[in-house]
């Protein structure tokens, strides 16, 4: 610990009446809520990073609740009720961020899941199953869902030989986003501290001390929403980190993609921004190096993206160059149920949102929210 002042100690790291550790959409939506239940309340968020070191600024801003291949193949891993919940959560999670959150460039443009002949056994799984998804998803979108789309050719795909769509998914600027939530935090006096890792946090009978790599921080109750990084502060917790690598091209001209979509299972993804190209996944080449939580680049992955640009997405456009690469951290786990729960008395985690945080993670800030204020 490094030395304080009186007038750090007294101001900025006077004690708490809540303390959130993670400034990602879970963490800043929770600080939100706790303002609107207790306004008097004194509310703080630590951030390990300059920026949200998840995947809070660092995801693709695709809109999803489910492509139908991954709602078919989560039956096998969990009852129909509980995929049916975390998908209606989705959608309304979606729902709510354009009510709340009219200028992050949200565009319902669809997302659309690619099939290769490769693919052809779980295509016609999916058809099977179509129907079904379409009728109970109808109890909470009002309309057919999914639909097979018969011409495809304007995307300038190849080797894709069948696209199902998801009329109702889309895009959005996660920089905008997080640029809003960060705003409507300060505006509603929330403090927010940056750079400022947690190494440990310790509950007494009176108070918990939170404690980072320069100060420690007290309060009544304490939110872990740091999803990916939760092993190291919640180890009993059943979350593992996973990371996603991405890139974006430099703006091509005319470009023909244009909306979501998911490839392989759902192990890549791309859609346009502008005229640019954004990919990312590939997780599935290297399932234990890319359970990590050090934000970085492998050759592997990163080739096989230009490879699929060059090979099935944009295969009739020469000398396609990146712009940029990064990756970011998502947290994962058996079930794909979100965690939220209380971890003793004044300890409350909002943990585990597989990859869906632009989808739940303001609705989930929310209940955790809920559940502190009320424990």
């Amino acid at each position: 610990m490094i030395q304080t002042s009186f007038w750090e100690q007294s101001v900025f790291l006077r004690p708490r009446d809540y303390l959130i550790v993670g400034s990602g959409i879970t963490g800043l939506s929770a600080a939100l809520r706790i303002k609107e239940l207790q306004p008097s309340a004194s509310v703080a968020v630590i951030e390990r990073g300059t920026l949200p070191s998840g995947a809070g600024t660092k995801n693709a801003g695709f809109a999803c609740f489910g492509s139908l291949s991954e709602l078919v193949d989560d039956l096998n891993h969990m009852s129909e009720n509980q995929l049916l919940d975390l998908v209606f959560k989705r959608r309304r999670g979606l729902q709510l961020l354009q009510r709340k959150f009219p200028n992050i460039d949200f565009e319902q443009c669809g997302g659309y899941e690619l099939f290769t002949s490769a693919d052809q056994d779980r295509y016609e799984s999916c058809l099977q199953f179509i129907n079904h998804f379409n009728q109970k998803l109808k109890k909470e979108v009002g309309e057919n869902v999914f639909v097979e789309l018969s011409e495809f050719e304007k995307f300038g795909f190849q080797g894709v030989s069948h696209i199902i769509q998801n009329r109702f998914e889309g895009a959005l600027n996660p920089g905008k986003f997080m640029r809003e939530l960060l705003r409507r935090c300060r505006n509603a006096d929330i403090e927010i501290f940056s750079g400022a890792d947690v190494v440990n946090i310790d509950e007494t009978s009176g108070e918990v001390t939170v404690s980072t790599t320069y100060h420690d921080f007290t309060c009544e109750k304490v939110l872990v929403a740091v999803n990916g990084f939760a092993q190291k502060l919640l180890p009993g917790v059943d979350v593992v980190p996973a990371r996603a690598q991405v890139l974006i091209t430099k703006p091509i001209p005319d470009l023909k993609v244009k909306g979501t979509f998911h490839y392989d299972r759902g192990y890549y993804y791309f859609r346009n921004v502008g005229n640019r190209l954004l990919l990312g996944g590939g997780r599935n080449l290297d399932v234990d190096g890319e359970t990590t939580t050090v934000a970085a680049l492998t050759k592997k992955i990163q080739n096989r993206l230009e490879e699929l640009i060059a090979q099935v997405i944009l295969p009739t456009v020469p000398n396609v160059e990146i712009e940029q690469r990064w990756s970011g951290i998502m947290g994962t786990g058996k079930s794909k149920s979100v965690i939220v729960k209380n971890i003793s008395d004044r300890v409350v985690c909002a943990v585990r949102l597989g990859g869906m945080g632009v989808a739940i993670g303001s609705i989930i800030g929310e209940e955790a929210a809920d559940l502190i204020c009320k424990t």
